[in-house]
């Protein structure tokens, strides 16, 4: 009776030292298997895999050193675009140069009273009226008289810098003195006068403003230069 009481006890031990042991083997197997990162063994793992990766370190170096170059060429390239800058600055008196000059057909000259009486000046309106551009060139060529054939003498600091081009449509301004408006000048009626333009022989016939024309000193009479507009002291004689 005593035997197999003792059998029994020895196989439950046993198995109870058996299970302990199994268990104690699954656990230490779950702690090595997450103190490892699988990443880090994947790339350390394989020689090949470690040159892959040099190589694709290789080609972002590359891809960047291709866009500092890009970068480069856009700026050089931005720098070129100055060129067309440039060729903007010839379009200045080259291309104004190169504009055809107004004759008599291309534009309408008028005259208009300035100031209050006594009229000492006048101003002249040249218009272009033809549909392109023209170049109005000097100062116009006045005669009032028929007894004085001489042209009326400019005034050099109306010079304008620059020649002056007409678009179609636009109007250029010559400022004239007549006299000094004194009482004992040697003054003469006019009304109406001739104008030549410069570089055209054609003779054009302007009217005099004012219901009574205008009075001329032919010795103080003076005339600037064509301009785009009148200009305070370079016009002022």
């Amino acid at each position: 009776m005593n035997a197999p009481r003792h059998r029994t006890t020895l196989l439950a031990a046993a198995g109870t030292a058996l299970a302990l042991s199994l268990t104690a083997c699954q656990g230490g197997t779950d702690t090595t298997s997450s103190s490892v990162p699988t990443p880090a063994v994947t790339v350390a793992s394989s020689p090949a895999a470690a040159a892959s990766t040099a190589d694709e370190g290789a080609g972002t170096s590359d891809v960047a050193e291709a866009a500092d170059s890009a970068r480069s060429t856009g700026s050089n390239g931005s720098t070129g675009s100055k060129g067309s800058t440039g060729s903007t600055g010839a379009t200045g008196k080259q291309v104004a140069v190169s504009t055809p000059a107004c004759t008599a057909r291309d534009v309408r000259v008028t005259a208009t009273l300035q100031d209050g009486p006594p009229y000492t000046h006048i101003v002249l309106t040249a218009k272009n009226t033809g549909r392109h551009s023209c170049r109005l060139n000097g100062f116009p060529r006045i005669q009032f008289l028929e007894s004085h054939k001489q042209d009326v003498p400019a005034v050099a600091k109306s010079k304008p810098a620059a020649p002056v081009v007409l678009a179609a449509g636009a109007p250029a301004y010559a400022l004239v003195k007549l006299s000094d408006g004194g009482v004992d000048e040697a003054n003469e009626p006019v009304s109406a006068f001739s104008v030549m333009l410069e570089g055209d022989s054609a003779v054009i016939a302007v009217t005099a403003p004012g219901s009574e024309g205008i009075a001329v000193d032919p010795a103080k009479a003076l005339t600037g230069y064509w301009t785009p507009e009148l200009r305070n002291g370079a016009d002022d004689f």
